[in-house]
């Protein structure tokens, strides 16, 4: 099976695109710079309690703030509250935490009352993102992540990746990171520190140790709310989570991201390093790899699959709910139950997939085709289990209910990605009445004359639909790209993108900054409509002299 790892750098987001065989099996589109992401560590202040719920709301800087359950705080927060408070209190010198001697664990079944009062500063950990109207959770068990080890302050558990099958391979890495992990600091070993070297393991800790540390030196400095730890980049912190040796290309469309991934690579594996690539052609990245295509078809409300079938996909704020049709498929009353396996055995397939695209947590029900025979129903079960076993998020599957219901939950830890595939008309915006699609040439005529003439910019590029695109170059020497670039000069590029809606477009310089356009006078009258009015005007200035 061939995998690539596609990487678009936008201005504001970047989107990881995991291929399969050329299939879209994951997409991951995230904020840059965006702010309360999972394993972002802040100093808040306990603003309310809820002995009710048995948790407190604490401010982060968020428009929400922040939920933090009594079960959240650890069995450790009596050492860790212990040290934050001491290092808030002697700004002088920074503690050492392999120093400090653990007190006892809290009580369990304590409340949350007895444990913090209100107005108390606190070290918290982001857990899950805000969701919805939900602000974001928070844990106070900070943990920081690497590609090969997790470290664990105010712990001396050593734990292995139960996906590592060989027991002296499991002991070997024990007796390795018991020598090398500094006292009071537990550590979880991924599955990617199977058969690494003793250096590569003592570099990490090395570094993770330095992410600790800066913590506590920011935690000195700052007052509540403030931002303590963050990852370097949003990209790397992506690549680290789903990268695999196996991955044939990794391709990069931005030169700073390019680098990053690449020295992380370089860092982690090596011998994989020359599989980061720099894409530098001007079609947009995700179109050349047919992403977009993929991308259109497999969000929405309805999603199809082979043979006519479907499925229909419904988002509310407790769960998801998914049925499947088995469309205009052969409804032979003989090869019915048969018709209702087939089908249900390739919905299979495409709702795991879509679980992982969309990322899709909390409580999944699927109402399958009805079946008749127990056989066929745990075959679908089985079937389920297997295509849902390369899922990295953690998951429970049910048998399915005497109602024919499936019901799966899924790990949540941020928003379902829900990519509206419908589009708007760039005209009418929904009105309804749109400009004459004819004069549209014009359109853009006018907005390269404003570019070009007002703004003083010769060089840059202009994204428009594919179906456009064809248009404008229809003809071999008298097309209308060919005059535009006879009229305005040739620095500037038409490019076709198919992530645009069929009237849009967008003006981008030589550095890839958006041009705004939007202040062009006139901007919905074409050059023709310009001129009849002026030849308007004209003739009733004349008729008012005579």
């Amino acid at each position: 099976m061939k995998s690539e790892l596609i990487v678009d750098v936008q201005p504001g987001d970047i989107s990881i695109a995991l291929l399969e065989d050329g299939r879209l099996m994951s997409l991951q589109k995230e904020e840059r710079n965006i702010k309360y992401a999972v394993g972002d560590v802040y100093l808040g202040k306990v603003k309310k309690l809820m002995p009710g719920l048995n948790a407190a709301f604490v401010d982060i800087g968020s428009d929400k703030d922040a939920f933090l359950h009594y079960l959240d705080l650890g069995s450790q927060f009596s050492s860790f509250n212990a040290f934050i408070q001491g290092a808030l209190d002697d700004t002088s010198k920074v503690p050492q935490l392999s120093k400090q001697k653990l007190l006892p664990d809290i009580n369990k079944q304590g409340q949350i009352a007895e444990t913090l009062t209100l107005g108390d500063k606190i070290v918290v950990q982001v857990a899950k993102e805000p969701i919805s109207t939900k602000g974001p959770r928070l844990t106070t068990e900070l943990s920081f992540t690497g590609r090969f080890l997790v470290l664990i302050p105010f712990s001396n558990k050593v734990s292995i990746s139960q996906k590592i099958k060989s027991t002296e391979e499991k002991m070997r890495l024990r007796q390795i990171i018991e020598s090398i992990r500094p006292k009071n600091f537990g550590v979880i070993v991924r599955t990617s520190a199977e058969n690494k070297r003793v250096a590569d393991l003592n570099n990490e800790m090395t570094t993770l140790m330095k992410c600790w540390e800066e913590v506590i030196e920011k935690l000195q400095k700052n007052t509540p709310p403030a931002l303590l730890h963050e990852e370097e980049s949003r990209a790397v912190s992506i690549i680290r989570d789903v990268f695999s040796p196996s991955f044939e290309n990794v391709y990069v469309n931005d030169a700073d991201t390019f680098t990053q991934i690449y020295n992380y690579v370089s860092f982690i594996a090596p011998e994989r390093k020359e599989t980061v690539k720099l894409y530098a052609k001007d079609e947009p990245i995700f179109d050349a790899f047919n992403v977009t295509r993929q991308i259109k078809s497999s969000f929405g409300k309805t999603v199809s699959f082979k043979a006519g079938a479907y499925i229909i996909i419904e988002h509310t704020e407790a769960l998801h709910v998914i049925d499947v049709n088995s469309g205009n498929r052969n409804k032979n009353v003989e090869n019915q139950e048969e018709n209702a396996i087939d089908v249900n055995i390739r919905a299979a397939d495409e709702i795991a997939r879509q679980l992982r695209l969309r990322d899709m947590g909390g409580i999944i029900v699927i109402d399958f085709i009805d079946m008749s025979t127990a056989e066929h129903r745990q075959r679908l079960y089985e079937h389920m289990k297997e295509v849902m076993a390369n899922d990295r998020a953690r998951h429970n599957i049910l048998p399915l209910s005497k109602f024919g219901l499936m019901q799966i939950t899924r790990q949540r830890v941020r928003p379902v990605l829900d990519i509206e595939t419908m589009e708007t008309c760039p005209s009418c915006y929904g009105k309804g009445l749109v400009q004459p699609s004819l004069l549209f040439t014009d359109k853009l005529k006018e907005k390269i004359d404003y570019v070009v003439h007002t703004l003083n910019i010769n060089e840059f590029k202009m994204y428009i639909h594919p179906y456009v695109d064809a248009y404008i170059r229809k003809g071999l020497f008298s097309s209308i790209y060919k005059q535009w670039r006879r009229e305005y000069g040739k620095k500037f590029k038409v490019i076709p993108n198919q992530a645009l809606a069929f009237l849009e477009y967008k003006f981008y310089d030589r550095e890839g900054k958006e041009i705004d356009v939007k202040e062009c006078k006139d901007t919905a009258r074409s050059t023709t409509e310009k001129r009849e009015s002026k030849a308007n005007k004209a003739s009733k200035n004349a008729a008012k002299e005579n």
